[in-house]
């Protein structure tokens, strides 16, 4: 065999190293990820203009979560921010946007929490409905 074929090989053994960092993270969708230090991101698909503020799904691709608020002058951003931090049971300034502030899809970053305890928070609430 050519000294190539080795190389190769070696690039494959690289990717295979990355599989055990990922078995800690099986057992949570992929829609919410610790960050680290201390911190959780979660993915949601936002739906403004609701009757009233509920998780609709909580799958691998988003959190799906009805506003209550008109989505203009960022006040479905702040309705999304105190609904969060009210059922995951933390301070409204420990919640974030990190990305998509003018988008349906968006990361909200939750400060000083547990990937564990997020994970049950947002799984009893969307149980619960």
């Amino acid at each position: 065999m050519s000294p190539n074929k080795k190389g190769k090989s070696k690039g494959k053994s690289a990717e295979s190293t990355q599989s055990p960092a990922d078995v800690n993270t099986n057992k949570f969708p992929s829609c919410i990820r610790f960050v680290p230090p201390s911190s959780v991101a979660i993915t949601i698909h936002a739906k403004p203009g609701s009757k009233l503020a509920t998780i609709t799904d909580f799958n691998d691709d988003a959190l799906g979560v009805q506003i209550d608020a008109p989505a203009k002058d960022g006040e479905a951003n702040a309705a999304l921010l105190d609904y969060i931090s009210s059922v995951i049971g933390v301070k409204r300034r420990q919640v974030s946007i990190g990305s998509g502030s003018k988008s349906r899809d968006k990361i909200v970053i939750v400060e000083e929490v547990t990937l564990q305890s997020v994970f049950d928070a947002l799984d009893r609430v969307s149980k619960s409905h």
